[in-house]
This record gives structure tokens, sequence and C-alpha cells, in this order.
């Protein structure tokens, strides 16, 4: 008996290592953490339960069959953030590159069907050279299985992806089938084909960094939501993050005890529109001030900078914001813009997390560019997620909400539950000036009837109270109360019930 624990010991000792202690050092010396170190930070001390530890490959080509290291070069398993429950996979790029074989799939695999089958989020740590060559189409099958489950998956357990190193060719979209993708700035990369291949079919020089960096992923192409100065910042952001989300659809938000008044004052909100309607504010400070501590962990805040998506609480219990941003192309909807926010809505309406929406819209951005690339295609995947959700949803206009971007803005047409706005709202199908430049086109000539017709104009329609006549603002409030309301209206709406009528699936406009 003692020999064969003996022997355990030693394989387990063995897969702990990896690729050998060189491999280790070489990993430290590029300011990266192992497989291992990397769960310690990111589980509960002493929570994480191994699975497959012995696990090794099946080739026998190219003289793998001499190259066998337990784990294969992933570590599986379980562990705990903040005591809930998540399933994890850590790929070692001290074997073999962190390469995908059969087997190194099939361990990745396991640990998400068994994700799925009890309830619980799953967050791979991605570090890998990719498909494993020697493997050929094995490996490709393999990574065809993983896709398979991401799908599945969807909308079913939260995913998130870290990317902590290379993720290059057929590897990027297992991350890019996640719900959120978090990168490690300067050590980290997605590509489909890196630059040596790009330099030799198009003649485009281009680093690693500028190809598929962290930097490019969070600003230009919004393929990651988030960046972070190194692996242990990542890694602690990711357990911040994680307590924001439930467990599955299956389960309700997470709540954590506040000592934060739901019905605190704010009086500064009162004061917080310019008397100017062309002058920004920074929609931040109304976020924070509506939500527990100040607490509001944004996705994606290096892109489309004029919306604003992210997560906090109301009570304790989890939300979802989407917010115009005044400060950012005077807050209008455009074609990134909508597909960020369409994109974080329907995470929300998947795992019944309310949604809070703070509208300040002058309308779509106009212009060739945005219409010859598809903003009414892209403008109606945010229309499509608001209309399509059944959580709670509670709007507050505080500025601006003209034309149809009043209407895709979670308005009580799209079944919005609570509506509300502040006195400074302006609802109407367009700006006065424009208004008047269209109904009184005979007048143009005439400058001080212009002047008349648009003051006119606004006193009519640049208030709240037109709509608030018809039912579609259900109430007129005080800015300093907007806190108090929210949290009164997502006390009532806990019991929500909302069903879309039975199909497949919808055919959402992507």
């Amino acid at each position: 008996m003692s020999a064969n624990i003996a022997e355990m010991e030693r394989r387990r000792e063995a897969a702990h290592l990896g690729g050998g202690q060189k491999r280790i050092d070489a990993q430290h010396a590029k300011g990266k953490l192992t497989a291992r170190e990397r769960l310690d930070i990111l589980l509960d001390e002493g929570s994480f339960e191994e699975l497959d530890t012995y696990v090794v490959h099946d080739c026998i080509d190219f003289g793998m069959a001499e190259q066998q290291i337990q784990g294969d070069g992933v570590v599986t398993g379980s562990g705990t953030i903040n005591g809930r429950l998540v399933y994890v996979f850590s790929q070692d790029f001290t074997v073999f590159g962190g390469s995908l074989s059969k087997r190194h799939a099939e361990k990745i695999c396991k640990v998400m069907d068994t994700a799925m089958k009890v309830g619980a989020p799953v967050i791979g740590l991605n570090d890998s050279g990719g498909a494993r060559i020697q493997e050929g189409v094995a490996s490709l099958g393999g990574y065809a299985e993983v896709f398979q489950r991401n799908v599945l998956a969807s909308g079913v357990v939260p995913q998130i992806s870290l990317i902590m190193g290379p993720c290059a060719g057929g590897a990027v979209y297992s991350p890019a089938m996640t719900d959120f993708i978090f990168m490690v700035e300067d050590s980290s990369y997605m590509f489909v084909t890196g630059p040596d291949v790009v330099k030799t079919v198009t003649n485009e020089v281009v680093t690693q960094e500028e190809l598929g960096g962290a930097k490019t992923h969070t600003t230009k192409t919004s393929v990651a939501d988030n960046s972070f100065e190194n692996d242990i910042e990542t890694l602690l952001a990711t357990r911040n993050f994680f307590d924001y989300l439930p467990l599955s659809n299956r389960e309700a938000v997470p709540e954590r005890p506040t000592n934060d008044p739901w019905d605190r004052q704010e009086d500064s909100l009162d004061t917080l529109i310019p008397a100017n309607a062309n002058q920004p504010y920074d929609m931040h400070e109304v976020i924070r001030k509506t939500l527990d501590e100040g607490d509001f962990f944004e996705i994606q805040p290096g892109h489309a900078g004029n919306i604003l998506c992210g997560f906090g609480r109301v009570e304790g219990r989890t939300v979802g914001v989407v917010a115009n941003q005044p400060m950012v192309l005077a807050g209008v909807l455009d074609i990134n813009s909508s597909k960020k926010a369409a994109r974080f809505v329907r995470f929300c309406d998947a795992f019944d997390i309310p949604i809070l929406t703070f509208v300040d819209v002058p309308g779509f951005l106009p212009g060739t560019a945005q219409e010859h690339n598809g903003i009414i295609k892209h403008g109606a995947k945010l229309l499509f997620a608001y209309a399509e959700a059944t959580v709670p949803k509670i709007t507050v206009i505080t500025r601006k909400a003209y034309g149809g971007a009043y209407d895709v803005m979670a308005s009580k047409h799209l079944r919005g539950d609570l509506n509300y706005a502040w006195p400074t709202a302006e609802i109407a199908v367009m700006g006065a000036k424009g208004a008047v430049e269209i109904i009184f086109r005979q007048d143009m000539g005439d400058p001080d009837k212009i002047a008349e017709r648009t003051k006119e104009y606004e006193d009519r329609f640049a208030n709240p109270f037109i709509a608030a006549q018809r039912g579609y603002i259900d109430e007129v409030i005080h800015p300093h109360s907007t806190r108090r309301r929210i949290a009164l209206g997502l006390r009532k709406l806990r019991g929500k019930q909302l069903e879309n009528p039975w199909k497949k699936h919808d055919n959402i406009p992507l």
C-alpha cells in the first residue's frame, strides 16, 4: 500500500512540475505566472480540486510517444471564488507550449459538461501556442468539441475567458463565443493569422501587439472587454467581477450585504444637468450615485465610449447598467455603441439580471460612413435586444431622448416596466432647431421669426410632460430621488413574469 501511495505522490509531483523547472523559470522571466500559480490567485485558498491530473496524450507520430507529460498541458477542475462554485481550466505553456491535443481538449470538455450539468460558471485561462501540429486533424477535432460546448453553454452558465498569453488561429474562436474576455497588457494577444502570415499574404508589416494585443482588442475591435496590467491584476479583477454574476440561468443574482441606505438622497444630481443643452456632463456620476457604494464594474470602457455598460448593485443585488455618455460624441448611438450595448443587454436578459437604462441621446450618428457600414442593421441589434428582454427594465431619461433613439433606449413601447424622466428631460422627434427648419421652412429668411418659432417648439416639446400626459413616462421625478425610485421599482419587479411567444430561436439582425 505504501508503495502505491508513494507512486501516486511521485506522479502528482511530476504533474505539478509541468514542463520542468527550466520552462517554469522561462515563464516567470516573461513576467507570467504558471497555470497553477494563476489558479492559486483566482480561487479561494485550498478550494481547488483537480480533475484528470494524470492524463497524457496518445500521439505516437514524430517521436511524441517518448514525450508524455502528465496533465498534457492543461490544469482542470473546480474551486470556489468567495465561496461560490466555479469550474476552471488553465493552459500550461510549459508543457508543449500549452498546445491543444485531443486529450487536452477532452479535459476541457469534461469540466464544461459538468459545469452545465450542475449550473456553475466556467473560467478558462488561455495561454497556448494553438493546435498541437503533431496530432493533425485530431487536434482540430478537439477544438471543435470545445466550440460546440461554448455554444451549448451560452445563456446557461456564464463563461469568462482570460487571455494570459498567446491565443492564435482556431483557438481564438472559443473565447470569442464566451460572455466576457479579459486580457493582460503586453503579454497576451489574439489573432486568427499572425504577423508572418499577414506579411506573406498582404505585405503588411505589423507586430503581434499591434495586430492583436490588449490595446487593439479593448479599443478598436471590441473583442476583449477589459485589460489589466499583469497576471495578478487580471486574476484579482476577475474575482471581483465574478461576484456580480449568477451561477447559472437557474439561479438568482447574488446578494451582498450593504450599509448604503436604499433611499439615500443625492442632492447634487438636482444641479448636474447644465443650463446649456449642448454642454456635456459625466454620466458616470449619475450611475455611481445611484448604485450601492458607488461600485460600478464597467465593461469595454475603452471602446464606444458614447455608451456605458457595466454591473453594479442596488440593495445588494446585481443590476446591469446601460447609459448614454454625453461626454463622448454627445452620447449619440452609432454602430459600435449599438453592438456593445446590444450584447450586454442580451447577456443580462439571459441570466435574469435587471437592466437600468439612463438616457441622454440626441439620436443616431449621421454620415455616409455610418450608413454605408450598416447603421440600420447594427442599430436594430440594440432595438431587438431591448424589445426581446423580459427581465425588469427601469429607464431614467435625464436630458435628451430624440427620434428613433428614444424608442431604442428601453422606452415604454419596448415593454419598459418603469420609465422615469427628470424635469430636464426633452422627449421629441428631434431638437428644436432641426424641427423648426422643417416645420417653418417658409420663415427661414426671417431670423426673428425663426427664434420665436424655436422658443415655441422648446416650450412645447423640450420637456417630459407631453410624453407623461400620454403615459409613455410613468413619472417625472426629482433627480435626487433616483436611487430611491429605482430601489423601490426593483423590489416590486422581483416577481415579474413575462414570456415571449414560443420559438426555436429568434433571428436577431446579426
